[in-house]
């Protein structure tokens, strides 16, 4: 009997363990406010805005568009992005906008690729709004206080991926702004971290 107790404890412990390391974006599932993305919480297990603080990410986010499978994997996409504030939360990602690198073709904006030691970023699909904000400038924020002023010369796809044009990537969350190592470097963050709580505006 005691083995069957340490069995399920062990399997209910793996279980909170994986569950734990997720991030879920509005109305996803959460047992922490550590699975929650951006400024999201935790509450009922699921994602949403703080009324404490008085967050409204969650209170106009677009629905998902119909999941994209790549493989075995499947992937919900988004043709929207959260609303654009003065200091619109989001998570920065890395990205290599070079020829060769995981950016996959030439940035949209300028059929260029760009030397990783440029301030440039790629916005999610909502975001970019259909080429809107191409060329221009934001002012990206992160948690330690540091900003930077970068280009957008691209768009991180929230409706398609995992294809040559994508360098075999999946879709972009529809809050991201991927950054090049510039962008990361003049923040003072380390890109070994991968995904990070930012805030952006329009420069």
């Amino acid at each position: 009997m005691a083995n069957l107790i340490f069995m399920f404890l062990a399997i209910l412990f793996a279980t909170t363990t994986l569950t734990g390391n997720a991030i879920s974006d509005c109305n996803g599932p959460c047992t922490d406010l550590n699975d929650c993305s951006g400024q999201l919480i935790c509450i009922n297990s699921k994602c949403g805005d703080d009324p404490d603080v008085g967050t409204s990410v969650c209170e106009a986010t677009c629905a998902p568009s119909t999941p994209l499978t790549c493989g075995t994997e499947s992937y919900t996409t988004y043709s929207c992005s959260p609303p654009v504030t003065d200091s619109t939360a989001a998570i920065l990602t890395l990205n290599d906008f070079s020829e060769g690198g995981d950016g996959g073709a030439a940035s949209s904006c300028d059929e260029k690729f760009h030397a990783n030691s440029e301030l440039v970023v790629a916005l999610s699909t909502g975001w970019f709004d259909g080429r809107s904000r191409c060329l221009k400038e934001i002012i990206i924020t992160a948690s330690n206080g540091n900003s930077v002023t970068a280009k957008v010369v691209d768009e991180c796809d929230s409706m398609h991926g995992c294809d040559e044009e994508h360098a075999g990537q999946p879709p972009c969350d529809n809050n991201i702004v991927d950054g090049s190592a510039a962008v990361w470097n003049a923040l003072g963050i380390d890109q070994d971290l991968g995904r990070v709580d930012v805030n952006w505006s329009m420069a």
